[in-house]
């Protein structure tokens, strides 16, 4: 697995336009200078990237969290302290379908 990493929501879209071939993205929705939820409505405008699965990482696990989520644009959620074979049990769910 290639990893790449961006400080923030409009790094994380030039990241990834300069990567069209990327998989899936962890997205964490408390981010500066752009948040999570307008740099995956951003990414949602890019006609290659409507379907790339995002996992919306976030600290706030209030009760809408997750529909903000995915109204914003996320394919799924986790809440923080993230287990970490919950987050892999998802990611492989996600990369999975998008194979088939």
């Amino acid at each position: 697995m290639e990893i790449i990493v961006a400080e923030n929501g409009r790094e994380g879209i030039e990241v990834l336009k300069d990567n069209p071939d990327t998989d899936l993205i962890l997205m964490d929705i408390m981010m500066p200078e752009m948040d999570g939820f307008e740099a995956m409505r951003q990414i949602r405008q890019l006609t290659e990237f409507k379907t790339l699965p995002i996992i919306a990482l976030t600290a706030k696990a209030m009760k809408r969290s997750r529909e903000e989520c995915l109204e914003a644009g996320a394919t799924d959620y986790i809440s923080k302290p993230i287990n970490l074979d919950q987050l892999f049990s998802l990611m492989q769910v996600w990369l999975y379908s998008k194979e088939g």
